[in-house]
């Protein structure tokens, strides 16, 4: 049996085309209550693009193999391991700066963040839900305390976190409104959202209002968006962004609606995958998976996620970028190319 495996390593800070290069690398080995997973799809995030660009360059130390993602098979397990047995097909979510990360043929975990993989998904699909995933719930269940007939504003109904939040909003019973660029109007509202307004077409503020305010804001965007979040919040309302933002923003009128902020850095766990799970086998959630790529194109699919290389005129695909590591396992089912597609398994 082999001991290496082939990884993308993160060699330096900057650009996607020279920022890494594919490597040969030790097969890590599971210590006691892990897991080792044969992973065969990952995927990349803004938070990888971000990690590459040097902006947490105090928490990487190069060369690194960064990625979150994981949808695989367990390979082998460590001494008290005894959740999981090689074969058995399992998702989830690594720590964050914690280790090698998942941009690589095995990756080593402990048990206790690892789940059952959905059957209902690829595994591709589930590469693709894992981090925006629990992201979202954390950010609508455990934070925001979203309940049924609240309405909720999902800022980006169409990217990778956007897309997933859309769906589970819908599926706790809150009545979504999204914004979106008006090409995506119609695949919004097919993943269940019940307004869409063009941010590109003027203040969205007046729009909301309009509808009679919101009890959450979710900010996947950035901006001045929680500047203007108590603009349509309705009394005891609550933001939750998971955007770092470094500008400093007026909050003042929170304090006039009674808002409740909450910053979100996501942190993994099985709880969190199981419940995502419960939605996916009920038919109520869905990955957006927008491309699939190979593990060596790394650089390419970072380039798609930050809208596409200088002069070949790519635009950022909607929903999540996958990666296919071992593409020769898994055959991928379609990915969601439409509103329709978006609502059935």
């Amino acid at each position: 049996m082999s001991t290496s495996m082939r990884a993308v390593e993160l060699v330096r800070f900057g650009a996607a085309d020279t920022a890494f290069a594919v490597r040969e690398l030790p097969r890590p080995v599971p210590g006691p209550g892990q897991v080792l997973v044969r992973v065969l799809a990952t995927s990349v995030n803004p938070l990888d693009l971000q990690t590459r660009r040097g902006d947490y360059r105090d928490q990487v130390t190069l060369p690194a193999v960064i990625g979150n993602d994981v949808s695989g098979v367990v390979a082998g397990t460590g001494p008290g391991a005894d959740d999981f047995r090689p074969g058995d097909e399992v998702w989830y979510l690594a720590p964050v700066f914690a280790g090698q990360g998942t941009y690589a043929e095995y990756h080593v975990v402990d048990q206790a963040l690892v789940a059952r993989k959905p059957a209902r998904l690829s595994h591709v699909e589930a590469a693709g839900l894992a981090l925006v995933g629990v992201t979202v719930w954390e950010a609508l269940v455990e934070r925001a305390g979203v309940r049924a007939g609240e309405r909720v504003l999902v800022h980006g109904g169409a990217g990778g976190v956007g897309s997933a939040a859309v769906q589970v909003a819908k599926a706790l019973g809150a009545e979504v409104v999204t914004t979106a660029r008006a090409r995506d109007h119609e695949f919004v509202t097919g993943l269940g959202a019940d307004h869409v307004i063009d941010f590109s077409a003027g203040d969205h503020v007046p729009r909301v209002r309009a509808l009679g305010g919101v009890d959450v804001v979710l900010d996947t965007v950035g901006g001045d968006t929680l500047t203007r979040g108590p603009e349509v919040l309705a009394d005891r309302g609550r933001v939750v962004s998971i955007v770092d933002i470094a500008e400093p923003q007026n909050l003042l009128a929170a304090w006039g609606v009674n808002a409740t902020y909450h910053f979100l850095f996501v942190s993994p766990g099985r709880a969190k995958l199981t419940a995502l799970a419960r939605l996916v086998e009920q038919g109520e959630l869905k990955p957006v998976i927008g491309a699939v790529l190979p593990l060596a194109d790394i650089a390419q699919a970072h380039a798609l996620l930050e809208g596409g290389s200088a002069g070949e005129g790519r635009r950022r695909p909607r929903g999540k970028i996958a990666i296919a590591v071992h593409p020769q396992d898994e055959t991928p089912r379609q990915a969601t190319s439409s509103p329709a597609a978006a609502r059935t398994s």
